[in-house]
């Protein structure tokens, strides 16, 4: 186990240019945990990574507080790819016995593998309604819908719907005459298993799931799910057994499409849009949602004072950590958001809606943080006519 670990850190060492560490801190600087009073910091990881201790990096309980959001990795001038370097180390932790203690007791990281292990029969297609047009099995769009029928099944307290983004983003596809295939047999993506370092459920989960794709033909994959995103465009890309498809956020789809929609203004006032990490540091896409949401009828777009590159992230995006430097920086991102003027927060992930309805619960901030979110396609599809 020690030769295994020892070889699995070399490897990270090696694929995030750990060994080029200047030792500046300026990637600790930029750490929103570390900026809300957390302990964690990236150099001493680096550090200790780059020096071979296997033993002070499994001990560390900051393994799992790093929200891999990109911040230190985009300002980092010797070009270290920590977050990279957290994702292996996570696996070498994980195959070392050493797991996060997850919040909601790891049900959805059991969900997950359950998913991953096969042989249970999902109700995936009950939050369908007769007026949305899909396929089950072949075409040429594949709508990837991801976890929202789970998340609002969890998540009834928080007095949303991640459903109402998906739902808009098929009826969208519709209006524009467009019939996705919407699979039954879909399961997750993995995205969080594999950023909590359990690579072997992860590959379970991508060799299915590309295999379903690959059987439907689909030159096109739509998703609405940033994490779903970043999975599919990277993490999956030594999966398939062909060209892969192509793989867009419903705003990437939207973008040149928005022409043959026709559109109303629906009068809802001034919004702001937050940043998902995996499409923007992650992927580099900051002008899809902004360009979808500055062709609406009306709708004037207040950018945060931190937006794009800049953006703070929602602070829970893996499910490995939820405390109290995490509720810091959402309550701090929603003050931002509502010092825009905002009456809507729009995102492009369902999480990040999860996450902020999350801090919102809080009945002495209530007052300071409310505010809307709806998802990028909810805002297109109420704007129809």
């Amino acid at each position: 186990m020690a030769t295994d670990a020892a070889q699995g850190l070399l490897e990270a060492v090696r694929s995030s240019r750990a060994w080029a560490c200047y030792d500046c801190g300026k990637c600790t600087a930029a750490c929103p945990v570390a900026r809300g009073g957390g302990t964690l910091s990236p150099r001493r990881h680096v550090l200790s990574a780059a020096l071979g201790d296997v033993e002070a990096l499994l001990a560390s309980e900051d393994l799992f507080s790093c929200l891999t959001c990109r911040q230190c990795s985009q300002r980092c001038p010797a070009e270290v790819d920590y977050t990279t370097l957290v994702m292996n180390l996570r696996v070498v932790a994980h195959d070392a016995g050493v797991e996060p203690t997850c919040p909601h007791g790891g049900a959805l990281q059991s969900l997950m593998r359950m998913m991953a292990l096969g042989g249970t029969q999902q109700d995936r297609m009950s939050w369908l309604d007769k007026a949305l047009e899909t396929v089950p099995d072949q075409g040429e769009v594949f709508y990837w819908t991801g976890c929202t029928m789970y998340y609002d099944t969890l998540f009834p307290q928080f007095d949303m719907s991640t459903l109402d983004g998906t739902r808009a983003a098929v009826r969208l596809m519709n209006r524009l005459g467009v019939t996705p295939v919407v699979s039954p047999e879909e399961r997750c993506c993995g995205h969080d298993l594999l950023w909590n370092g359990d690579r072997e459920n992860f590959e379970r989960l991508a060799r299915y799931n590309v295999a379903l794709v690959e059987r439907s033909g689909a030159q096109t994959l739509v998703t609405s799910c940033a994490e779903c995103l970043r999975t599919w465009r990277i993490d999956y890309a030594p999966f398939f057994s062909g060209p892969p498809p192509q793989v867009v956020h419903i705003s990437e789809w939207l973008v040149d499409r928005m022409p043959g929609l026709d559109l109303q203004d629906t009068g809802v006032g001034p919004i702001t849009y937050q940043d998902p990490c995996r499409m923007g540091r992650h992927l580099g896409i900051y002008d899809a949602p902004r360009q979808v949401l500055n062709a609406l009828p009306g709708v004037e777009l207040r950018e945060m004072g931190r937006s794009g590159p800049g953006a703070v992230c929602c602070a829970g995006g893996t499910w490995s950590n939820c405390d109290r430097f995490a509720k810091n920086i959402q309550v701090d991102r929603l003050k931002e958001a509502r010092s825009t003027g905002a009456q809507v927060m729009v995102t492009a992930c369902p999480k990040c809606r999860i996450h902020f309805r999350c801090a919102m619960q809080d009945p002495e901030l209530g007052d300071q943080i409310g505010i809307e979110m709806r998802d990028v396609a909810e805002m297109v599809a109420d704007a129809l006519t």
